[in-house]
């Protein structure tokens, strides 16, 4: 593993002012301050190990010179950790040993408090203890809980300049059914679908099958809405398959979708970096798969032995592919990643049906796995460069919001206006 020297300035006594919690850099550091980078990662999802390898992989990748790391594990209860002994991935092995040798932190949902605090757990403890002054947070959240708004929307009301897509972006990216409804009002090609919940499924089961097998036919494949991954994701060929396979989907997710299943399927990814309106494609690739779509355990396994995470999936990079289909995709790509809003990095899989070359997106994954820095090595930019620029996204973006207005510093109760009452009387006067 490469020599970690992020944490000179967060381990610094030097550094905290025990009167005021807030850290202060010693006079010799003034000349060259870094910035304080948390990145996040873990978290209560079905992805949690593949995120821990992402986030290791992106933290080696920073520049040491540039940028003070301070990594923040989320456990699969949801609580917060940071140390050095999380950057050893060995140390996952045993859970309870790792979160009970870290600090255990958490950040207040104010408005520009960037200060990551330490739990308050000992009898000695003080409180509000400032652990580190953060600038940029980059969350490498794959799945539920991080990947799909939520832990967005938490920075977001903090205010903390942080990489990837916005809580808007990120649910509308996670969900396979609003993703595939903006997508297809937009004109990006999209195979056949129908959706339902679970509570409908368990109410109308033989309406929806008929649905299904009259819109759909068969084969099909049946996905949970909101996961990635490949998680809880099956093939039927025939109404008993259906049944089992929508059944095994409901055990992850309240909104299912079934698709028309494209038997001559050739899967291809590419990858997008930058905003809504300025960003570039990668070079595609092309997945290779053990079964009939691309699983777990082709993306995974062979990497979390290894620590590689999707980097070390069997793929050919670049896609055997004409020029032509590849400009295609990468078009695409980048139209997905226009149409959804989205921001930073991000991964677009696209279906080619080798039966008449049609071309459908899949799916957009906003935090990918290994952050698709393979694909970008392969396009000219390094995985440090990558880092470099989700910093500079990050930054970018807040800048940018800070110019846009979100309140008025006129109070109208002040004014003695009328306003409607506690009862709804109109025109009340306070």
């Amino acid at each position: 593993m490469k020599k970690i020297r992020n944490f000179a300035f967060w381990n610094n006594p030097e550094c905290r002012t025990p009167s005021d919690g807030v850290p202060h850099a010693p006079a010799q550091t003034y000349k060259k301050m870094k910035t304080n980078v948390a990145v996040f990662f873990g978290g209560r999802s079905v992805e949690h190990e593949i995120s821990v390898i992402s986030a290791i992989q992106a933290i080696n990748a920073f520049d040491a010179d540039k940028y003070e790391i301070i990594p923040v594990y989320i456990s699969k209860q949801g609580r917060w950790y940071t140390g050095r002994n999380l950057l050893d991935l060995k140390n996952y092995r045993n859970l309870d040993r790792l979160v009970a040798e870290a600090d255990e932190v958490f950040m207040r949902p104010e408005y520009g408090d960037y200060n990551l605090y330490k739990a308050d757990t000992g009898f000695f403890s003080r409180k509000n203890q400032v652990v580190a002054s953060l600038h940029v947070a980059i969350p490498v959240l794959h799945g539920t809980n991080g990947e799909d708004g939520i832990f967005e929307g938490l920075l977001q009301t903090i205010g903390i300049p942080f990489a990837g897509c916005d809580t808007l972006s990120s649910a509308n990216g996670m969900d396979k059914i609003t993703m595939k409804m903006i997508l297809r009002s937009e004109g990006i090609p999209v195979v056949d679908y129908v959706w339902f919940t679970d509570n409908e499924w368990n109410g109308a089961r033989d309406a929806i099958v008929e649905k299904i097998e009259s819109k759909l036919g068969y084969p099909v494949i049946v996905k949970p809405a909101n996961l990635g991954s490949s998680v809880g994701i099956g093939t039927a060929a025939d109404r008993r398959e259906l049944v089992e396979r929508v059944n095994n989907a409901a055990k992850f997710s309240q909104r299912i979708i079934v698709e028309h299943m494209v038997e001559r399927l050739k899967e291809i990814n590419c990858s997008v970096l930058g905003d809504a309106d300025d960003h570039r494609s990668s070079v595609c690739e092309e997945p290779i798969k053990t079964g009939k779509f691309l699983s777990y355990e082709d993306k995974y396994m062979g990497g979390s032995k290894t620590g590689q995470g999707m980097q070390a999936s069997e793929k050919r990079i670049p896609a055997d592919l004409p020029e032509e289909m590849s400009e295609k995709i990468r078009h695409l790509a980048g139209e997905t990643f226009r149409v959804l809003s989205c921001h930073g990095v991000s991964r677009i899989d696209v279906m080619i049906d080798e039966k008449d070359n049609s071309v459908y997106v899949n799916e957009i994954n906003t935090i990918p796995g290994s952050l698709s820095f393979y694909l970008w090595e392969a396009s000219g930019i390094s995985f440090t460069e990558l880092m470099d620029r989700l910093v500079a996204l990050a930054l970018k973006r807040k800048r940018a919001t800070d110019r846009k207005t979100f309140t008025y510093d006129q109070n109208i109760f002040a004014l003695g206006g009328g306003v409607k009452g506690a009862k709804g009387c109109k025109g009340s006067k306070i």
